[in-house]
């Protein structure tokens, strides 16, 4: 008879040489491994155990909850709101609840899925700046009074819809160093945004912050300092006026690990509260972060499959690799070839050469990568299974509903 430690050694033999034949390293869930975006032995264990015909996005809710705390360590002076557009999975919001976690939410989907979980209005923001009258009246009623605009229109929709309600005004930032900068649609100029709140409280209405956001997957944690310098004169003369900023949202950025290195967290928070202290002196405001990437991003791997490994030409070195998961059914954020994911394959460590990356659909827009230097083994072939890392964010949110018939990006939570 074997020992029962015995047995547990079998069974974890196995494992690792089912792991290894569909290229997953096995990582223990140790701080080290979350922080580097590696697949977890968590994750790793589900997708040795678990057949998956279509591309699959599994995330692991312990990273989700290690993130969560890691942002919170850095930045201990702040309101957490997590920005559910990242990834709305309910899964994911049941377990940021109960760590005191507060909610961004972009549209009345969004209010009535937290609301669905039993998420208080009090802990909803509703940081779209651009809504329809309906929706506002829908999260007001609901109980939501923290709204933000950028707009004169705007405004008036809320004073109506929403009297008496907290408002904050999204100014236009410079967004340099991110790899997908969110400048123009959203915010006005700092000048207008001081009349704006002057109007806010002539409407009724309470304004009580400045909102920005430096760009999404920011790598420079020292983006941040001019737009707090700018949010700080902006303070300073509305103080004059008698309204007093007592919010600053300084929105999201905070990166998840691609093929590039990027700062500690630790890096941005010191960046952030010297920001803060420098400008503000001792009169600062409450300050509200709304992270999504940085929440979710690594604790998600997505399994997909090489369908076609091609050439163009006769003695062609750059293959073109199709995998079954493309723009439309996840990977939106490749256009541009802005993020670059990092991909296992079970053929790593073996001779590599360039290719194109594309996506499964008959549309030439879904390419993923034909710039970005990417090589990947010469013994990859079709049927394949790859992992594409730190794909917890911004995927199956922007899944589509079936473009070409290809079915929505699956999401499981683990």
């Amino acid at each position: 008879m074997r020992s029962a430690r015995a047995k547990r050694q079998i069974v974890g033999d196995r494992m690792q040489q089912a792991a290894r034949r569909r290229g997953i390293a096995l990582v223990p869930p140790q701080p080290q491994a979350v922080a580097q975006g590696e697949v977890t032995a968590k994750v790793a264990r589900y997708l040795a155990e678990t057949p998956l015909a279509d591309p699959t996005l599994v995330i692991d809710l312990d990273v989700v909850e290690h993130a969560y705390l890691s942002l919170q360590r850095a930045l201990p002076l702040t309101k957490i709101y997590y920005a559910i557009k990242a990834n709305p999975a309910p899964e994911v919001i049941r377990r940021l609840a109960p760590l005191g976690c507060l909610f961004d939410t972009a549209s009345q989907g969004e209010i009535d899925l937290c609301l669905k979980l039993g998420v208080a209005p009090d802990r909803i923001g509703y940081g779209n700046t651009i809504k329809k009258r309906s929706e506002i009246a829908h999260a007001f009623a609901k109980g939501v009074r923290l709204f933000a605009f950028d707009s004169q229109a705007e405004l008036e929709k809320l004073a109506e819809l929403a009297p008496g309600s907290q408002v904050f005004c999204r100014i236009l930032v410079d967004c340099a160093g991110a790899d997908w900068p969110l400048s123009k649609k959203f915010g006005c100029t700092p000048r207008l945004g001081v009349e704006l709140l002057t109007r806010a409280r002539e409407l009724g209405l309470d304004p009580a912050g400045i909102s920005f956001h430096v760009g999404s997957q920011q790598t420079d944690p020292t983006s941040w300092e001019p737009a707090i310098a700018t949010a700080a004169e902006m303070t300073r003369t509305l103080a004059e006026r008698g309204i007093e900023v007592r919010l600053l949202n300084i929105g999201g950025g905070f990166p998840s690990r691609y093929r590039s290195e990027v700062p500690p967290l630790e890096a941005y928070g010191k960046a952030i509260m010297e920001s803060m202290k420098r400008h503000f002196g001792g009169r600062m405001p409450e300050i509200i972060v709304e992270p999504g990437r940085q929440i979710v991003g690594d604790a998600g791997v997505i399994q997909a499959e090489v369908v076609l490994v091609s050439e163009k030409d006769i003695g062609d070195e750059k293959r073109w690799v199709y995998l079954d998961i493309g723009k439309f059914s996840g990977l939106a954020e490749t256009i541009d070839e802005a993020i670059k994911y990092r991909i296992r394959t079970p053929h790593d460590g073996g001779p590599t050469g360039p290719v194109v990356l594309a996506g499964p659909s008959c549309d030439s827009v879904d390419t993923l990568y034909e710039k970005t230097d990417l090589r990947l083994p010469l013994a990859l072939q079709p049927g394949d299974k790859v992992l594409i890392l730190s794909t917890g964010a911004y995927t199956s949110a922007y899944s589509s509903v079936g473009f070409n018939g290809f079915p929505p990006l699956k999401t499981v939570c683990i």
